[in-house]
């Protein structure tokens, strides 16, 4: 009897009482929260008043059958998870349910273990569904936090504005409607000189790396106003170009201020004592606006503003006086930092992209800004460093690519979940399916798309009915035919996308069961006729198949498994991936270790 309680809400709805209170019992020792219905009138009531996240449900019942109940629930939620118990002479009902796509079935009488292991696959997909809900939640509070802290605007790849926030609106005096299809150009200011957008679209387009700076723009009213800015591309998993994410800071008050400044100091000659003043405000104003380091010639730090504090945990104390490669991040080299100081010294400017850490260790991202300081003889007096903190950013951009790559192995599992195999098979596959990708002499980026796309291999195990994908006896030649579809159904799933891993997946998914010698389907292709990912694959999926137990078989040992790669060698498998799966064996075998089922 499992000992595992599931971590979901359970409607029970069944008309025969020594059944339902027998079951019942049961259940209720597995499953958080139990609702028990005599029919299905009683069922569908307390499915719409506790909305529970799986309903077990009888079929021939009083008042309102199991189907009909099922019908109505799947109108008020269409993706609600529904296991219907069912007798094998039931075969009307078996048809509309199929037709419903009733997530599962179990015949009666009932086989306790057979029906937890159905329930404990449905509701690996209720707290799948959970967890996505949350991870978009939690991105959608980053997102309302940004808003709320700064001016945002997104735009396509073409620059042409998706976007624009509350801010944004209030800051230009333009509706999000006014702004919404059009270019930046529309609060272009024509004092900002167009190199600055030349190197702006080479950072962010060519390069694609995160360009900041600062920029006069133009309010519906004709008034200027300034922003310091950061853009951002956002990529997908192969380094296109989705769109592009700006965030900017009104700076417009400081920049009025520093430009008043300098024009009543060019219009009068004001006394050493009172410039002085005026400059050590406009310094005050610059300190409290940014995150400032000053280091000097020889790589010591001479000063730390409030802010740099606030964000790193550090003191004063600690850190002025000391060595700058006190705070280099461990990721960073020392060669990087010395060469961003050298261009700043010989340039005047350096500008890039930084990692630092707080005092305890946590990741801090940066844009900074590294000024040399000299006198009138051009002598270097110190480095006047200027930060921007853009760890938020990217970290959403990694959390970003992180959920893609979750989505994919999600659904390469949900394939092989339905034979019931655990997820290691996939990792398993996709690990070996990399490795062998490289030893073959593919590109580390095909070999990573190779491993992206492998999960996928068997997601048309979808499309196949239970009792076929998972009968513990031989195949009959026409169950064996429908078996065989398996591979056509995840080619249409995946066919038209327009990403990379996917439509290497679809590739797998379609040809991993194509042979050598062309005796396998569903083309029979010979040889380099079959893709190279279809090929890896092949190997890599049977030999894990062999390696482990299935419903229909024990697992094979390894000298079984050397011993039939061999005999399929240039007859199954491409001669040349069976001799490199050979000499690297030790390496595949440390795979399949790390990687091992849990038990």
């Amino acid at each position: 009897m499992f000992d595992k309680k599931l971590n979901i809400s359970l409607l029970y709805v069944e008309d025969d009482i020594h059944t339902r209170e027998e079951l019942s019992h049961i259940l209720n020792f597995y499953v958080d929260k139990l609702y028990v219905a005599e029919n299905g009138d009683e069922g569908l009531k307390l499915y719409e008043e506790y909305n529970p996240d799986l309903i077990l449900t009888d079929i021939k019942m009083p008042v309102l059958d199991g189907i009909s109940m099922s019908k109505k629930i799947r109108e008020f939620n269409p993706d609600a998870k529904i296991i219907l118990l069912t007798a094998f002479n039931e075969t009307n009902y078996l048809v509309e349910a199929i037709k419903m796509s009733i997530d599962s079935y179990v015949t009666k009488p009932v086989d306790l273990e057979d029906l937890f292991l159905n329930m404990e696959k449905v509701s690996s997909q209720v707290e799948l569904k959970k967890d996505k809900e949350n991870i978009g939640n939690l991105l959608e509070e980053y997102k309302k936090t940004v808003d709320l802290s700064s001016i945002v605007s997104k735009t396509n790849s073409k620059g042409i504005i998706t976007f624009v926030n509350e801010q944004f609106e209030t800051i230009s005096g333009y509706k999000k409607e006014e702004l919404i299809g059009k270019s930046h150009n529309i609060v272009r200011h024509e004092d900002t000189p167009a190199e600055v957008f030349k190197e702006m679209w080479y950072t962010i387009k060519i390069l694609k790396k995160p360009w900041y700076g600062k920029i006069k723009n133009k309010k519906k009213d004709g008034n200027a106003y300034y922003v310091k800015t950061v853009i951002n591309p956002i990529l997908d998993t192969n380094d296109n170009i989705i769109e592009f994410i700006a965030v900017r800071s009104d700076i417009t008050e400081l920049e009025e201020t520093k430009l008043k400044l300098e024009k009543e100091y060019e219009k009068t000659s004001i006394k050493y004592n009172e410039a002085s003043s005026l400059s050590k405000i406009y310094e005050e104003a610059f300190d409290k606006s940014s995150i400032i380091l000053r280091v000097t010639s020889d790589m010591q730090i001479k000063y730390i503003n409030k802010m740099f504090c606030e964000l790193t945990g550090y003191t004063k104390d600690e850190l002025e006086g000391k060595s700058y490669w006190t705070i280099k991040h461990p990721n960073t080299s020392k060669e990087f930092i010395e060469k961003a100081f050298n261009q700043a010294n010989e340039n005047g400017i350096w500008k890039g992209q930084l990692e630092g850490c707080t005092k305890d260790k946590k990741d801090i991202h940066y844009i900074s800004t590294i000024v040399a300081i000299k006198d009138l003889n051009g002598n270097l007096i110190e480095y006047l460093c200027i930060r921007l903190d853009i760890t938020k950013v990217i970290e959403l951009h990694e959390e970003l690519e992180e959920t893609q790559r979750e989505i994919i192995y999600t659904m390469g599992e949900i394939g092989e979940t339905r034979s019931k195999e655990t997820g290691f098979h996939v990792k398993r596959v996709a690990e070996y399916s990399k490795l062998l990708a490289l030893k073959f002499g593919l590109s580390k980026e095909e070999a990573e798309i190779l491993r992206l796309a492998s999960p996928m291999h068997d997601i048309g195990k979808v499309g196949i009915p239970d009792s076929i994908l998972n009968k513990p006896a031989k195949l009959t030649p026409q169950e064996y035919e429908i078996m065989k579809d398996h591979v056509n159904i995840g080619y249409d799933l995946l066919k038209n996308s327009s990403r990379d891993t996917l439509k290497a997946s679809a590739i797998v998914a379609y040809e991993h069961h194509e042979k050598w010698d062309g005796s396998g389907y569903p083309r029979g292709l010979k040889g380099e006729e079959i893709h190279i990912f279809g090929r890896i694959t092949a190997i890599c999926d049977v030999f894990d198949a062999l390696a482990h137990e299935r419903p229909y078989k024990k697992a094979w040992e390894l000298d079984r498994i050397i011993k039939l790669l061999k005999e399929e060698k240039a007859k199954h498998f491409d001669p040349v991936l069976v001799d490199l799966f050979l000499e690297n064996l030790d390496k595949f075998l440390e795979i399949k270790n790390t990687y091992e089922d849990k038990v």
